[in-house]
């Protein structure tokens, strides 16, 4: 039985989480040859203040890049 681990920066909509299982299921299912019943998926909502690149947490990143603009 796989667990899949997903993580997501905060923002998607229900809607949205709700396609991305169905169809990560349906692709896990194909590769795997295994029943939806056995497929485990975790979403972790990340948000900006606990997400970084490049050395720098997202909310500075963002900054820094629109000054260059």
């Amino acid at each position: 039985m796989p667990t899949i681990q997903i993580d997501l920066k905060t923002g998607y909509t229900i809607e949205q989480k709700r396609a991305l299982v169905r169809e990560a299921t349906k692709t896990i299912c194909e590769v795997l040859r295994i029943a939806p019943a056995g497929v485990r998926i975790l979403i972790r909502d990340i948000d900006d203040e606990n997400y970084a690149v490049a050395g720098e947490l997202w909310l500075d990143f963002l900054a820094s890049e629109n000054e260059k603009r």
